[in-house]
């Protein structure tokens, strides 16, 4: 039993046998060593190719029968050995065998689709009376449209040479294909060389020329314009942006606050500051980020510029100069932070449990009312914190989280767990004593407040307040409405999304938080 491949031939698969496989691998392999890989060469092995994958096709009648050797040895003895290509080209001879005429659309000769070439090819008549004769018909009863649209899509466009070999009846061999494609090649030089030399070509190589001159001062005057609007716009920014950082770093906000295309921070960067840094640093940040920012600005001040008036100037000295401040203040800044994370080393907890003194069946949890709401804050918030300025004087505020669990007793619980960092753990236990957090309980409603407060000299540490209401087995809760701002991945029977809980009665069941339904 002989072994088989499965190899693709111009866009169809085969199978073939190993011998015949050998066979026909070594004849292509000669003939593009006959033929070149250049350009022209590949093109005429491709047609070879696709002549080669017809035949096959032919044999095997659409089924799927095994390539064998004598298939082989047909087709080369259809299309030539390459000795005979080699004979015929030392004789310069093609052979001219004729075959039976296949009908195609001829695109080398078309006017529309090709139709009337295709025909006056496979009729050896002049396109030109085939042409003729269907105008006439349309113009009679029309029928002439008709019969050139059926044709358009039946037949077939002659693709390669092959095909253009078939239209024609001559024999579609390996000699016959490189002789029509030389020919194809040699009509496209000699036109191309009339076209080359004709009066259009040189009138057409003035207007390319022309056009081109026009284009080149065209895209000149419109990179000059946006070049000079670019500038304008780095002035405008550049400038102002100055002055908003300049005000905002020493007033707190900037005059310049609503005007487009400018940096304006609103928040007093002193103060910002203040709030992480330890005091000793601060100056020496507040100088770094001046630097830091302050450079660049004045940078897309001095480009705008030098765009919009085109100016020369002598000053790598100082652009130098500016360039080593800036990586100093840069140097400065991250000496600094590296120096602040230190207070971030260690983190300590504080909790405590209260049982909630009522005899409630239903617990209803509420949000107090935001006392700081009619201080003045700062425009900026990080990580959920912020800053409220009381009786003068700025303090820390945050959001804590509240979250619900079963009950170990009968009794509804409250614990507050509060947590915070600092540079070692006695520091850390100071940080979070400083925390101030309470909530009330009113009848059988609990009212939590929206934010915990940090000390007045108390630093942003990563404080955290996390509250956590105990349920007993068989009792419920009601979320009131304004919850949702600090209820946190509250775990429930149904999976129900925490901003979705509110509004709603929840039962402590054996498997856990469940809603109730009407009624109940």
């Amino acid at each position: 039993m002989k072994k088989t491949f499965t190899i693709n031939i111009s866009g169809t698969v085969f199978h073939i046998e190993d011998d015949a496989y050998e066979k026909l691998q070594n004849y292509l392999l000669k003939l593009k060593q006959h033929f070149g890989t250049g350009e022209e060469g590949s093109e005429i092995i491709s047609d070879i190719e696709a002549r080669i994958a017809e035949l096959f096709t032919e044999k095997s009648d659409g089924g799927k029968t095994v390539v064998t050797l004598p298939w082989v040895d047909e087709v080369i003895k259809i299309m030539g050995s390459p000795e005979d290509i080699m004979e015929a080209d030392e004789e310069a001879e093609a052979v001219t065998t004729k075959r039976k005429r296949r009908l195609y659309r001829d695109p080398d000769n078309r006017v529309i689709g090709g139709v009337c070439g295709g025909l006056g090819a496979y009729f050896n008549m002049d396109p030109v009376i085939l042409r003729i004769i269907f105008v006439v018909l349309f113009l009679i009863n029309g029928i002439g449209l008709l019969a050139y649209l059926i044709l358009w899509i039946a037949v077939p466009k002659a693709q390669n040479t092959a095909q253009r070999l078939e239209m024609r009846g001559q024999e579609v061999t390996v000699s016959n294909i490189e002789k029509s494609l030389k020919e194809e090649v040699k009509d496209v030089k000699e036109s191309y060389k009339k076209f080359k030399e004709s009066d259009t070509y040189a009138k057409g190589r003035e207007n390319a020329s022309q056009f081109g001159d026009f284009m080149y001062n065209f895209f000149k005057v419109v990179l000059k314009v946006i070049v000079i609007i670019i500038g304008v716009i780095l002035i405008i920014s550049g400038f102002f942006g100055l002055l908003g950082f300049i005000s905002s770093l020493v007033i707190g906000h900037s005059f310049v606050a609503s005007w487009p295309l400018i940096w304006t921070p609103e928040f007093h960067m002193p103060g910002f500051l203040n709030q992480f840094v330890s005091p000793g640093a601060v100056s020496l940040g507040i100088i770094s980020i001046g630097f830091l920012v302050g450079i660049p600005l004045l940078a897309m001040l001095f480009i705008g510029t030098k765009l919009v008036f085109r100016y020369k100037s002598n000053n790598t000295a100082i652009g130098l100069s500016m360039v080593g401040v800036w990586f100093l203040a840069l140097i400065a800044m991250a000496v600094i932070s590296v120096s602040q994370v230190g207070n971030f080393k260690s983190q300590t907890s504080l909790s405590s449990s209260e049982p909630v003194n009522c005899e409630c069946q239903t617990l209803y949890l509420d949000l107090a009312e935001d006392n700081l709401d009619y201080y003045g804050r700062e425009d900026w918030d990080i990580d959920k914190f912020n800053v409220v300025v009381i009786d003068g004087k700025e303090r820390l505020i945050g959001e804590p989280r509240l979250d619900v669990e079963k009950s170990s007793t009968n009794n509804f619980i409250v614990t507050v767990k509060k947590r915070s960092r600092g540079k070692n753990n006695s520091d850390a236990r100071d940080n979070v004593q400083e925390v101030i957090y309470n909530y009330t309980l009113k009848d059988s409603t609990l009212f939590f407040d929206p934010y915990f407060l940090v000390s007045e000299k108390g630093k942003w540490r990563d404080q955290q307040v996390n509250i956590v209401v105990k349920v007993p087995e068989g009792k419920s809760i009601f979320l009131n409405d304004n919850m949702d701002e600090i209820i946190y991945d509250i775990d429930n029977v149904s999976n129900t999304w925490d901003g979705d809980m509110v509004g709603k009665f929840w039962e402590m069941k054996p498997e856990g938080l469940t809603m109730k339904e009407y009624g109940e």
